[in-house]
């Protein structure tokens, strides 16, 4: 499932984002940082993201500022803003989804992850695709307006045959620049580089690897070119991240478990709010939203309560309606849940003086006549949640023995 994505950048600046998801529950998070003027659309990056989609991971990749489909001006860009939209990213899919456990850059986009990664205690692997050891690399691209860029404040250069205007302020940003946050990196880094690259020499993947501390591998990417123009090499990237990721990012994805039909079986996941629910056939996520502490992962319990009622109410009335041979084409319920005062009751010294109010509001899409609708409505009163909840309901509750294993 693919997902158009916003948040905001290092500047202020609405960034635009993409955010891959496998259909089952990821083993874990990615974020993908393209290259120097790219995009996320560029075809390495959509091809490794969709690539490691089919490994089960969930991937993100966005435009940094100025770039693609986000907003801001690229001019007004440097590599510290580049580092620091990557630290939002990253918060974004914290506060929405879940914190990225690898990082993945391409050509500067791998420099910039790792002067990224020590702002995200999370991360647990890196991976740098024909990338330099630090920003300064990217100079020698427009090496021959550098002169004109120091004396001017700025200038026009060519990049990949498009125009982008390099402003004094991100050559002097780029020299504060080296390999530091490469010593002090302390996660898993993948080192991935072409001997034949003719844009970063394969050198500079030599100068991260001997500045980084184990754990670290290199995977030579023989015959291809910077920007892995070729889908096979592209693939051959993606797999090698997932069998080198599985030694350092533990599993997120939950172990089959075998439940009866009719049953619930419900199991923590981060030992916080967020909770493993499986029945028969299906597996999925519970937590609370952020503003209480949970990760917003998944419905929370009212949330779940709604649900059953509007998909047990939508269920009923299209079966009756399917007998009937009504014209029904659509049914949308809409269903929220509050809480009233009760003002005036006989058992309130007996009884919480709050009533739970499921609110109930449904749609008959179709050439209905009145009456039609009219029963249709009725109908819904006879779906069984509802008749489950509003009826005599009693939850009885016991505790299993649970055996530890010595």
């Amino acid at each position: 499932m693919r997902q158009k994505i916003e948040f905001i950048g290092s500047g202020g600046d609405t960034l635009a984002g993409l955010l891959e998801l496998p259909d089952s529950p990821p083993l874990a998070f990615a974020l993908f940082a393209h290259c120097f003027t790219c995009g996320k659309d560029v075809a390495a990056a959509s091809r490794i993201s969709r690539a490691l989609l089919r490994h089960g991971y969930a991937v993100m990749r966005f435009d940094f500022t100025g770039l693609g489909n986000s907003d801001g001006d690229f001019a007004n860009t440097n590599f510290s803003s580049n580092v620091e939209d990557l630290v939002a990213a990253a918060q974004y899919l914290r506060t929405e989804y879940q914190a990225p456990s690898l990082l993945i850059g391409h050509s500067l986009g791998g420099t910039a992850v790792l002067n990224a990664a020590g702002h995200m205690p999370e991360c647990r692997g890196v991976v740098t695709i024909g990338s330099p050891a630090d920003a300064q690399h990217v100079s020698k691209q427009f090496a021959c307006d550098i002169n004109t860029i120091n004396a001017e404040g700025q200038a026009e250069v060519d990049l990949a045959g498009r125009k982008f205007v390099i402003k004094k302020q991100f050559i002097d940003d780029i020299k504060t620049t080296n390999t530091d946050q490469i010593v002090n990196l302390g996660k898993a880094l993948l080192v991935m580089h072409s001997p034949i690259d003719n844009v970063v020499s394969i050198g500079e993947a030599e100068r991260i690897f001997v500045a980084a501390k184990h754990p670290k591998s290199f995977v030579s990417l023989d015959n291809a070119d910077h920007l892995l123009s070729r889908a096979t090499d592209s693939e051959y990237v993606a797999d090698t991240i997932a069998a080198w990721a599985s030694r350092f990012i533990p599993s997120e994805r939950p172990a089959q478990i075998k439940t009866k039909s009719g049953e619930v079986f419900i199991t923590e996941k981060d030992h916080s709010f967020m909770l493993d629910v499986y029945s028969d056939t299906h597996h999925w996520i519970a937590d609370e939203p952020t503003r209480v502490g949970g990760k917003n992962a998944g419905p929370d319990p009212y949330e779940h309560l709604l649900a059953s009622v509007g998909t047990c109410t939508a269920m009923t009335v299209r079966m009756y309606a399917g007998r009937k041979k009504w014209p029904l084409t659509d049914v949308r319920v809409h269903v929220s849940h509050t809480r009233e005062h009760m003002t005036d009751c006989e058992t309130c010294e007996e009884k919480p003086q709050q009533l739970d109010i499921i609110s109930r509001k449904l749609e008959f899409i179709g050439d209905l006549t009145t009456e039609q609708r009219q029963r249709l409505a009725e109908i819904a009163d006879k779906c069984p949640v509802h008749k489950t909840l509003t009826g005599h309901l009693d939850i009885r509750t016991s505790v299993l023995e649970t055996v530890i294993p010595a």
